[in-house]
C-alpha cells in the first residue's frame, strides 16, 4: 500500500517540475513562489515534525533546533567553499543577475563557472539534497503505514501535496545555478523516483523516530539558507515587484493550507 501511495508523490513531483519549466518568461515570479514554498515547508512542516520526533535537549536547546542551525551553517560553508574554489581557478567576473530570458543556462566559462557568476555545483548539491529529502518522504509514508492505515493516509496526503513544491524547487534550484536543462530534468526525475524507493525500503526495516526527526531538523536548516540567502534575493534582483512578494506569500500560504488539511 505504501509503495502504491508513493506513486502519487512521483506524479506530483513531475507536475511541479513541469510547471517550473514552462514559466521561464516570468522567472522572478517562479523564484518568488519557490522561495515562499521553501519557507513554508521549513517553518510549517519540517521543523514542527523535527521538534516532535527528535526529542531530547542538548544544553537546554532541543536537538532538532541545533541540527537546524547546523544545516544552515553547513549550506553556507559549502557555498563559500565552492565560491573560493571557483575564484582560485580564475573565474573573476563579479556576480551578476542570472541569465536573461532566452539566454541558455549552463554556458560554462573558465574555472567551471557560468555566465553571471553562478556555480553549477551549488545547484546540483541543493537538488541532491532535495532528492534525499524526497527519499525520506517515501520512508515517512512507509513508516506511517507501519503504525496504521489512518496515520499512513494522513502522512501520504501531506507528502503528495507538498511534493509539487519539491519538484518545482528541484528543477528551479538546478537550473538557477546555470546547469543545462538535461541536468535539471535528470534531477527532477531522480526526485520523483526517490519517494517510491523510500517507501519500498520500509518493507525491509522499521525506522526509529529520533533519527528521522534529526534529519528533518538538519535539512530544514539547509532549505532555509537556500531560500533566504539565494532564491529570494535572486527573485527581487531584476524585478523588485509587488507581484513577486505576493507570490512568495502565496507559496507560504499554500503550504499552510496543506499542513492544515493534512492535520
Amino acid at each position: 500500500m505504501a509503495v502504491f501511495v508513493a506513486l502519487g508523490a512521483f506524479l506530483m513531483t513531475l507536475v511541479g517540475g513541469w510547471t517550473a519549466q514552462h514559466v521561464t518568461d516570468r522567472r522572478h515570479l517562479v523564484l518568488g513562489l519557490a522561495g515562499g514554498l521553501m519557507l513554508g515547508v521549513v517553518g510549517l512542516d519540517l521543523l514542527p515534525e523535527a521538534l516532535s520526533a527528535a526529542g531530547g535537549e542538548v544544553f537546554g536547546v532541543p536537538a532538532a533546533l541545533l541540527l537546524f542551525v547546523a544545516g544552515f551553517l553547513v549550506a553556507h560553508l559549502v557555498e563559500r567553499l565552492l565560491a573560493v574554489r571557483r575564484t582560485a581557478h580564475g573565474a573573476h567576473e563579479p556576480p551578476g543577475p542570472g541569465p536573461a530570458h532566452g539566454e541558455p543556462h549552463g554556458e560554462f566559462h573558465e574555472g567551471g563557472a557560468v555566465a553571471g557568476g553562478r556555480i553549477p555545483q551549488v545547484g546540483l548539491t541543493a537538488a541532491a539534497a532535495m532528492v534525499g529529502h524526497s527519499l525520506m518522504d517515501g520512508v515517512a509514508i512507509g513508516a506511517a503505514f507501519q503504525v496504521g492505515g489512518g496515520m499512513g493516509a494522513a502522512v501520504a496526503i501531506a507528502v503528495i501535496t507538498h511534493d509539487f513544491a519539491d519538484g518545482f524547487n528541484t528543477y528551479t534550484l538546478t537550473s538557477l545555478y546555470g546547469n543545462a536543462r538535461r541536468r535539471a530534468v535528470a534531477m527532477l526525475v531522480a526526485d520523483a523516483l526517490a519517494p517510491v524507493v523510500g517507501a519500498a525500503s520500509t518493507l525491509l526495516f522499521t525506522l526509529p523516530e529520533q533519527p528521522l526527526g534529526a534529519y528533518l531538523g538538519f535539512f530544514g536548516g539547509v532549505l532555509l539558507y537556500l531560500a533566504a540567502a539565494e532564491i529570494l534575493p535572486e527573485a527581487h534582483h531584476e524585478h523588485p515587484a509587488r507581484s513577486t512578494l505576493l507570490f512568495t506569500i502565496g507559496g507560504v500560504a499554500f503550504i499552510w493550507l496543506v499542513v492544515g488539511v493534512a492535520g
